[in-house]
């Protein structure tokens, strides 16, 4: 599984968090919406490949995963989502999309991408997308109490959300979310 990375992954979200409460200290906390059933809201990032994205834009036709992280602590529930994938051989594309909202991060976006590029191989830095102008439209949409918690969507062939986790890594979310993808292991 390609996009499957673990290696110091906390590099990556110790730059990503530290630059984010630079900026918005306390922040401003939205309260946490199921946002299943709904478009995804149009985004654009970066991936660690350099490449520019419009999201769902880009990935519009196939189904797509995402795991979206607010906080270095996300890191932990993401993996544990990454890890369960691979084990239950998902071979929907996911991305792991790191939300910063705030003008600090914008900032300092080439240095903590750098961060992140020396703590995965190469070869995966696709699979990371980087949301920073946007973050404040991603996190409004989903919300962002109990920010530890990935916010995990598997997104239609027409952008819309049809599978929403919020609350931690479950096995039963796992299979929930493979129910709606329809790639269950045989």
């Amino acid at each position: 599984m390609p996009f499957l990375f673990l290696s110091n992954v906390r590099i990556r979200w110790m730059l990503i968090t530290l630059f984010g409460l630079m900026l918005s200290g306390c922040g401003q906390t939205i309260a946490n919406k199921n946002v299943q059933g709904l478009a995804f809201p149009a985004v654009k990032g970066s991936s660690l490949s350099g490449v520019e994205h419009q999201l769902p834009g880009d990935f519009l036709g196939q189904k797509t995963i995402y795991l979206i992280g607010y906080v270095q602590n996300a890191q932990f529930d993401i993996d544990r989502w990454l890890i369960g994938m691979d084990m239950k051989r998902v071979t929907t594309k996911a991305y792991e999309l790191p939300t910063i909202a705030g003008m600090v991060p914008q900032f300092f976006s080439t240095q903590i991408d750098q961060g992140m590029r020396q703590g995965i191989p190469k070869e995966l830095w696709g699979g990371v997308i980087t949301i920073y102008d946007d973050g404040e439209i991603v996190q409004e949409f989903t919300g962002n109490s109990a920010p530890n918690n990935a916010r995990v969507m598997v997104i239609d062939e027409q952008g819309k959300v049809i599978f929403f986790h919020d609350r931690g890594f479950s096995v039963a979310a796992l299979n929930e979310m493979i129910a709606a993808i329809g790639t269950a292991e045989p």
